[in-house]
């Protein structure tokens, strides 16, 4: 998928940038050369190049949708590439008042009190949206959904990529916080879901920590996935339980190594701190020369946990951590100290991981590791009987990439890209035979690229699946310093695109991120979303995109009492909410049944009503039910919020709300 033509078309077009006199685009208003314009704004010949190359001419598409997890905003974020444009964002575990999610729409009220910890008395009302995950068929993204996790409290998010919103909030038992994935399984079977800090796995989930090592477990969750609705069901779901190291992050085997799955660990030592001031958890948990890379054989779980081999544990199947061992299904093998990312090549035969206090990656074979697993060629057990495999066995090479390597991407060329923390930078280095590598060109550095700075994860087009794209990389970088204007103490983070076409790498633009803090990204060609809806079928119910039951028509309007609720069966258009005019007793439940009977693109209303703190958004054909007490008697203008026609001010009406 490469635009072979792409470097010859800027090469040519950027010679009349610099190097013709009185070059024109056009004979618009501007008149303007683009030699006088290039030279106007200061720009080198590398500049304008760059700029042309991530144009994106009003009413012309980017090739690539990204969606970006939005950290603690507790959001995802849909940016085009390569425009570095932000399009939408789209609330998971956050309110979020334009769109009235989590604050007054009764279908995201729903999610969000669904989606909470049943241990919480009241809801969840923000999250920590870390790694977003596309559906998958045959190892290549399908565009149905995308699921991302909830760091902070363990939760897994599907959003419907038909209409670009969220539709479950799973609560993972078992877990507190969450690291390892999300991946999806090459088929979608499974969306994985790890823990980061191990839990207590005791009745009451309280344990000290001087039992660390006897009640804390980490444990794996494999959420099986509806494939119409995409939604996952915990009935049909498992888990694996862990040693209580820290798991980081995971990815799931694809091609040669399908059915598998890898997840990296950090202190493997269990420190959990404590009070000396000289010996803190961060300076326990490096002691360690080696962590443990977990290898998790998961079709074989599966069938386990279908031959009865597991425990209900908090309302999901378990399989005990001495299960898995006698079953086989977990293995370790060493990996240098304290790994971030685990990253599995497009054909499936070497798993890369980055060690951040180690200056290596590191690459396993799986054909090694199954060899491995099949001779027994164990360096023994770790002290709760796991089989660990020995590292000259598994390892197929180490490549030097430099300080703090993290994260691995890859190209349709047999490349790897790994993200520098402490360098800023991003290390190009190739994959072996097995990758289509000549032997002579096998696991070497190739070249490394400079960014600003401090980079985190990074993605290349396509970058997770079995056919990469190549073409665009985006850098993650955690901090900005100077890159952008001072908007405050805290300077945006910064997104660098990056050419891959070029030789050697280049970037070709920054993009502030002042929107929360992104972790993690996963980048769709445009053209896989066939899904996309322009518009509701009049009267659907968003959570379940079927007819709501409550769905209103024109003249069907009315205002019903049902026991101590006063039901009000609504309809919004331009200019007009019908009934205008709502009649209520003070202390009266009330539930207003909204319909928007539009059928024309980005025709949305909106309803608020002031002092009552409900505000939702309705696309055309949507409905929404908003459910409130009449506390507060009074004469109350509702309006609609979203600027819908001419007379957009002229669509209110009344609320009155008798003593």
């Amino acid at each position: 998928m490469k635009n072979r033509w792409l470097p010859l078309t800027l090469t040519l077009a950027v010679g009349l940038v610099v190097g013709v006199a009185g070059a024109r685009l056009g004979t618009g208003a501007s008149g303007g050369s683009l030699a006088s314009l290039a030279s106007d704004r200061g720009l080198s010949g590398d500049e304008a190049e760059a700029a042309l190359a991530t144009y994106v001419a009003p009413g012309d598409y980017d090739e690539y949708l990204m969606f970006a997890s939005g950290g603690h905003s507790g959001q995802l974020h849909v940016i085009g590439v390569p425009s570095m444009q932000l399009l939408k964002t789209i609330p998971v575990f956050s309110p979020d008042s334009w769109s009235g999610y989590g604050v007054g729409a009764d279908f995201s009220d729903k999610l969000m009190s669904e989606g909470s910890n049943p241990a919480k008395n009241e809801p969840l009302t923000w999250g920590d949206t870390h790694h977003p995950a596309l559906s998958e068929t045959d190892g290549d993204y399908d565009g149905r959904f995308v699921y991302v996790n909830d760091r902070a409290n363990g939760r897994l998010g599907m959003v419907d990529l038909a209409d670009f919103k969220t539709k479950q909030i799973l609560d993972i038992p078992n877990i507190q916080t969450s690291h390892g994935g999300v991946f999806a399984t090459p088929n979608t079977e499974y969306v994985h879901v790890s823990s980061m800090t191990p839990a207590p796995q005791t009745k009451d989930g309280y344990a000290e920590l001087e039992r660390y090592k006897e009640d804390f477990r980490g444990v794996s969750t494999f959420v099986s996935i509806d494939q119409e609705t995409g939604k996952g069901d915990l009935d049909k779901s498992f888990q694996i339980e862990l040693p209580p190291y820290t798991q980081d992050l995971a990815d799931a085997g694809k091609l040669a190594s399908y059915g598998w799955a890898f997840i990296n660990s950090y202190n493997t030592e269990m420190a959990v701190g404590g009070t000396d001031k000289d010996n803190p958890l961060e300076k326990g948990a490096i002691a360690n020369d080696y962590d443990y890379l977990h290898i998790i054989n998961w079709e074989k779980a599966a069938e386990v946990v279908e031959a009865g081999g597991y425990e209900m544990r908090n309302g999901v199947r378990m399989i005990p951590l001495e299960t898995a061992i006698e079953e086989g299904l977990l293995y370790f093998a060493p990996e240098p100290r304290n790994p971030h990312g685990v990253d599995v090549s497009p054909d499936g035969n070497y798993i890369a991981v980055g060690g951040k206090l180690d200056p290596n990656a590191t690459v396993y074979s799986i054909e090694r590791i199954k060899k491995a697993i099949a001779e027994k060629n164990f360096d023994g057990t770790d002290e709760f009987g796991v089989p660990i495999l020995k590292l000259d066995a598994v390892m197929e090479a180490q490549v030097e990439l430099g300080a703090g390597p993290l994260h691995t991407q890859f190209d349709d060329e047999g490349n790897a890209y790994t993200s520098l923390f402490v360098d800023s930078a991003i290390a190009k280095w190739t994959l072996g035979p097995l990758s289509g590598v000549s032997e002579e060109d096998s696991f070497k550095l190739v070249e490394t690229i400079p960014v600003q700075y401090n980079i985190g994860h990074l993605v290349t087009a396509e970058g997770d699946t079995v056919s990469p794209d190549g073409n665009y990389m985006v850098a993650l970088n955690k901090w900005s310093v100077d890159r952008f204007p001072l908007v405050g103490t805290l300077n945006p983070q910064n997104f660098q695109l990056i050419d891959l076409n070029s030789d050697p790498l280049r970037i070709l633009k920054d993009m502030p991120i002042g929107f929360g803090e992104p972790h993690y990204v996963q980048m769709i060609a445009i053209d896989k979303l066939q899904k996309r809806i322009e518009v509701y079928e009049p009267g659907t119910d968003p959570l379940t995109m079927e007819p709501s039951d409550v769905a209103t028509k024109t003249g069907d309007e009315r205002v019903e009492r049902i026991g101590d609720t006063l039901h009000v069966y609504m309809t919004a258009m331009r200019s007009h909410f019908t009934p205008d005019i709502i009649r209520a007793r003070a202390g009266e439940n009330i539930a207003l049944h909204i319909t928007n009977i539009e059928t024309t693109r980005d025709a949305t209303h909106g309803f608020a009503i002031p002092g009552y703190n409900k505000q939702v958004s309705l696309d055309p054909g949507e409905v929404v039910t908003i459910e409130f007490k009449a506390k507060r008697s009074g004469s109350f203008a509702f309006y609609c919020t979203e600027f819908c026609s001419a007379l957009h001010l002229e669509m209110q009406g009344w609320l009155l709300v008798e003593p």
